[in-house]
């Protein structure tokens, strides 16, 4: 069974920097793609950033270039995203998740929330 738990989430000021993660289980974790999304209120869900298999390459959408990172660790079956300079638009909740297949599968997602 696909699992994905993410962890981290927090309120923050605006400019501090939060690091997530995602827990993995159930799938072969060192031949997948890992994404990063989010969803804000009221909006719908969005692609923040993707990693390939082996981490060598990784892209991200253009409102978090710069600021945002992710990584992963092949051994502890672990997603990573590290945010820095956070503003308001950055709240939302976060999802890790993988596409095998024809199917997507997500975690719970965990809150950020950035508030002064």
């Amino acid at each position: 069974q696909v699992r994905l738990v993410e962890f981290g989430g927090a309120l923050v000021q605006p400019g501090d920097s939060l690091r997530l993660s995602c827990a993995a289980s159930g799938f072969p974790f060192n031949t997948s793609v890992l994404r990063w999304s989010r969803q804000a209120p009221g909006n719908q869900r969005e692609l923040v950033a993707s990693i390939s298999e082996d981490g060598t390459l990784t892209h991200y959408v253009n409102f978090v270039k710069g600021r945002f990172t992710i990584s992963r660790d092949n051994v502890k079956n672990m997603v990573f995203l590290q945010m820095n300079s956070l503003s308001s638009e950055d709240t939302a909740v976060y999802y890790c998740n993988v596409r095998l297949g024809a199917t997507g599968h997500w975690g719970q997602g965990t809150p950020v929330t950035v508030a002064s």
